[in-house]
This record gives C-alpha cells, structure tokens and sequence, in this order.
C-alpha cells in the first residue's frame, strides 16, 4: 500500500460524469489541484451549482469525450455504467485512440471486462478504480483507491489518482480493482451488521451502548466500521454517507461474483436478506449504519 502526496493538476483537463454524493466533492477536489474539469450528471442542479463555481458542463457523454482525452465515470450501478458507455450519445460515440475511461464506482467485474475489451478495441484504454472511504473520504481526499489495468494505462490515470485518495493499491489487470472492491463491500457490510448486534445487545441489556462502542474501540473489536457507522448507530444520525440501497447492490454484485466462480458466500447472502428488510421498511436512503434498525427485542 503506497502513500501518494496529491500533485497540481494545473493546465490538465478531465471529464467527469457522475456527482453524486461521492462524484461531486471529487470532481471539487480535481478542480481545486488545478485541473479544467469538463462535468456531466443526469440531475442538472448539482450540475448548475459545480458550473456557478467555474466547472464547464456537456450535455451529454459524448460531449465530454469531445472535449478531453479523459474522463471519471463515478455512477451509481452496473446498469447505468453501461448505458453511459455503450449508449445512445455514449463514451464510445466521441472515443478518441488517446481516451482514458477511469471507471470509479463499484461495477460488476465481468462487465467490467467487457466494456474494457470495447474500450480498447476502439483505441483507448480503460481502468477500473473503485474506491472505499465514503463521503468523508471523498470530500477530504483521503479515499482507498483499488485499480486494475495496463501499466501505461496506470501511468497516465495516476495524477488524477493521487488527487482523490491517499491509499492506491494496483491490483492487477482489468477487473482486479472492482474484485478487491467487491471483497471490500464484504467486509463493510457483514461488520456493519456485526456492531449492529453488539450494540443492539448492549442496549437491550440496559448498558449504554455508546460506552461499550467506547470500550470495544480499545480492543480486537476497534475497526473504522465500530468508529464512524458504530457512532451513527449510537446517535441515531443516518445523514447518507453511503446509502442502504447501494449497500445491498454491492452485495448483490459480489454475490453475482462469487456465483460466477461457483463459490458459496452464506453470510454475506444473510446480510444482503438483512439489507432488503431495511429497503422494505422505508430505510434505503439512509446511510447503510441504519441496518441497526431491523434489529428488536422480541
């Protein structure tokens, strides 16, 4: 795991499509390296606000990749990764030889491959580089980047890496770094629901559930999960930082891979029915720490 100091990205241009929760801080914190940042999203409020400070907006993909040799894509699921790249006014309609596509968000890693193989037999080149952090670390630059890819397709997105996250792991070839996010969302989620229990227990056994978090944090217990989700649960505040129902469509993400390898993943299958319970009760725009919700005394 290599540290990166974040480098100016002065005279440099990207696209970035996606500004969501987590596309919009980065796509700031590219911006305040430096770079001109050419932004796409499918809501245009978010759009008009990141304009307002100086961005330059494209109306479609295709006008992004028209206008820089390369582009973030920070969206929301599988499906719609797709649909930008393979669609009607799609990444590949304006790809040019010299396009770098850096897919961001967390996508299936068959698909992955799949629009890689596009990509490249078009002329560009492609990584996949899921992140872990949240929005916390989206907005402070500190984010786990994972990659996968060419080396020369590594050199050219590093700068840009460098600028969003402290932590990047190359994993290995196309696909590797949506694996290791896949592995990643196992562990995010399957502890969540782990301090959950541990903290519904205490209160149902009239402790205070803040001052066990407290003193689990001493201990083999402490993770970042027990400190940032756990103090969520004590407060009760679930302000999304990464939302249920983006939770759940990992699980199912890395379910749907583990089929693929004919892999038997039991507890993660338990802990994606739990997230279904959360949605089904009206909680899926809530951070993913709200899973302590389904939990009650008999």
């Amino acid at each position: 795991m290599t540290q990166h100091t974040p480098l100016s990205l002065n005279g440099q241009s990207i696209g970035f499509i996606g500004l969501g929760l987590m596309g919009k801080p980065m796509a700031l914190n590219l911006a305040k390296a430096g770079a001109e940042v050419i932004i796409h999203n499918r809501s245009q409020g978010v759009v008009q606000e990141l304009a307002a400070q100086g961005m330059s907006s494209a109306l479609t993909p295709a006008d992004v990749l028209r206008q820089v040799s390369t582009v973030i894509l920070m969206l929301p699921d599988s499906q719609t990764v797709q649909a930008i790249i393979e669609g009607k006014d799609g990444v590949l309609e304006a790809l040019s030889p010299d396009t770098l596509v850096i897919d961001m968000g967390t996508t299936e890693a068959t698909l992955t491959r799949a629009l890689a193989e596009k990509i490249e037999q078009a002329g560009g080149q492609y990584v996949d580089a899921p992140v872990s952090g949240g929005t916390i670390g989206a907005q402070n630059a500190s984010l786990s980047i994972m990659t996968g890819g060419t080396e020369k397709a590594m050199d050219r997105a590093m700068p840009f890496l460098k600028v969003l996250g402290t932590s990047i792991v190359h994993v290995g070839s196309i696909g590797a770094g949506q694996v290791a996010k896949a592995a990643n969302q196992i562990i995010v989620g399957l502890t969540i629901s782990a301090v959950g229990e541990a903290l519904k227990l205490a209160e149902c056994a009239g402790v205070d559930p803040a001052k066990v978090r407290e003193a689990l944090g001493g201990g083999f217990a402490a993770s970042r999960i027990l400190e940032v989700h756990g103090a969520r649960m004590v407060s009760g505040d679930f302000t999304p930082g990464g939302k249920c129902v983006t939770q759940r469509k990992d699980l199912f993400q890395a379910l749907k891979l583990a089929e693929e390898c004919g892999l038997n993943l039991p507890t993660t299958k338990l802990v994606m029915d739990q997230y279904d319970q959360v949605i089904k009760d009206g909680f899926g725009d809530l951070d993913h720490a709200a899973l302590i919700k389904i939990l009650k005394a008999d």
